[in-house]
């Protein structure tokens, strides 16, 4: 009997996570068309990828063009060029790391915070007005077992390993 529970526990969590992926699918989808608009709303023109770079900056401030790489896992090159691009229209400055004589630390400027904060306006918006019915314990626990799954942790905090 034991052994017939375990194959039914295991067909029904097969089951729940190809319903998740479809969410994330679908979420992904939704997120991808957020951020293209955000992009356009911050410099009309700019690619989804430099948006990520941008926010990426702005949210880890101040951080090393090396970390930055590593964090995105992206082609120095490229992130070396995005870097340029977003400094050259006034979103971010390069300041001496100061225990690095060799390196720069990357931050939005001014003028990159306020164009971040009216892009991510409507979107904002969107989500509170989304989640205006829901209490706030499940918005936070929502947030909660996302960051533990992408922790690769349990909800309870405990490692999966």
């Amino acid at each position: 009997m034991a052994e017939m529970s375990t194959q039914s526990d295991r067909e029904a969590r097969t089951l729940a996570v190809r319903a998740l992926e479809g969410e994330f699918s679908d979420l992904i989808a939704l997120f991808r068309r957020r951020i293209t608009e955000n992009a356009n709303r911050v410099s009309p023109g700019m690619l989804p990828g430099a948006y990520k770079v941008f926010t990426t900056i702005a949210r880890h401030e101040p951080v090393t063009q090396s970390a930055l790489a590593e964090m995105l896992a992206v082609d120095k090159g490229q992130l070396s060029r995005t870097v340029r691009e977003l400094a050259d229209l006034d979103l971010i400055e390069r300041t001496p790391d100061p225990t690095d004589g060799r390196s720069s630390l990357l931050s939005a400027t001014a003028h990159g915070h306020q164009r971040l904060a009216d892009a991510r306006g409507p979107q904002e918006g969107a989500l509170l007005e989304a989640l205006s019915d829901w209490r706030v314990e499940d918005i936070e626990n929502l947030a909660h077992l996302l960051h533990a799954l992408v922790a690769g942790s349990r909800p309870d905090g405990r490692s999966l390993s």
